[in-house]
């Protein structure tokens, strides 16, 4: 038997989704993090003395997000974590980096990677082993 939801059925809540609007309130009606974009691969580490129940105004998802991070994570898995878009975890981390409780790592730009002709010569090393 299924509960039927109380109250009058309003065109924010979907039967199948649940309720839409919930994204945006966590990120009170931001689409973009207060700080820049972070990566989907990039890293996400908790301040060693990070403890958000000393910053009011946080919600349970922010506390969430210190608590997974207390270890490396990529923002990605955090979505994965939270169920929640990965634009909602972005502006969110944005906040927690706003207040110095997370630290963001992106990964490393194609400027910071081995050129080609390196990359071939350790491939051409691998082969005549």
């Amino acid at each position: 038997m299924r509960a039927e939801s109380p109250g009058p059925q309003h065109e924010w809540l979907d039967g199948a989704a649940g309720p839409v609007v919930r994204p945006y309130t966590l990120t009170g009606g931001r689409v973009r993090p207060a700080v820049d974009g972070f990566d989907l691969v990039a890293f996400v580490l908790a301040a060693p003395t990070a403890d958000p129940a000393g910053h009011p105004g946080l919600q349970p998802e922010h506390r969430r997000l210190v608590e997974l991070a207390r270890r490396p994570v990529a923002v990605a898995d955090l979505a994965a974590d939270l169920d929640l878009a990965v634009g909602v975890v972005r502006v969110l981390l944005g906040d927690l980096v706003a207040r110095g409780l997370v630290a963001v790592h992106q990964p490393p730009t194609a400027a910071h990677l081995p050129d080609d002709n390196i990359l071939k010569a350790v491939v051409s090393g691998l082969r005549a082993l």
